[in-house]
């Protein structure tokens, strides 16, 4: 595999969270998120994308939202919990996947809004179908995920160098 291959990223915003009197990074799933994460995990195993690479924020919410999709996938990827990414900004989530090994073709992205939403507006410099206009319609709730594809190594990953490809979000 070479840098040249077209590299995925799926960018998917934790579940939804309850409200318990708990510190922030320390917030569970409500019961609705514990079963839109299952969801979500069926919608990810529907792509028929095989992750390379998961990267996931090292709050409760998204350590339980991951926990709970990837039990519905085909193969679990390696993952890494990675601090920088609770309360990222887009800047910041691009730096960690700056980061990221070549040899990781297709990685999930697992982290908080605004910093998910506004990195795959970011990254999106085109989009196909209407993708753009469905997540531009339902913003990027909890439980929802974008496909992006860019070319080139990860060091390269910047703004309007990813295709919008895929938008998912669970039913209200």
């Amino acid at each position: 595999m070479s840098v040249a291959d077209p590299r995925r990223i799926i960018l998917f915003r934790h579940a939804k969270a309850d409200w318990p009197q708990v510190a922030d990074h320390e917030r569970p799933l409500a019961d609705r998120g514990r079963m839109d994460a299952a969801t979500a995990g069926r919608k990810l195993a529907d792509t028929g994308i095989t992750f390379d690479l998961a990267l996931c924020s090292t709050a409760i919410r998204t350590r339980d939202t991951w926990k709970l999709a990837v039990h519905e996938l085909a193969h679990r990827p390696k993952t890494v919990y990675e601090e920088r990414l609770y309360e990222a900004s887009p800047g910041e989530l691009i730096a960690v996947l700056n980061e990221t090994p070549d040899d990781a073709r297709q990685v999930v992205l697992i982290g908080h809004n605004p910093g998910v939403h506004g990195l795959a507006e970011i990254l999106a410099g085109q989009a196909e179908g209407d993708a753009r206009t469905r997540m531009n319609s339902r913003g990027f709730p909890a439980a929802a995920f974008a496909v992006l594809t860019f070319d080139g190594s990860w060091k390269t990953l910047e703004p309007g160098a990813a295709t919008l490809v895929d938008y998912w979000a669970p039913t209200e």
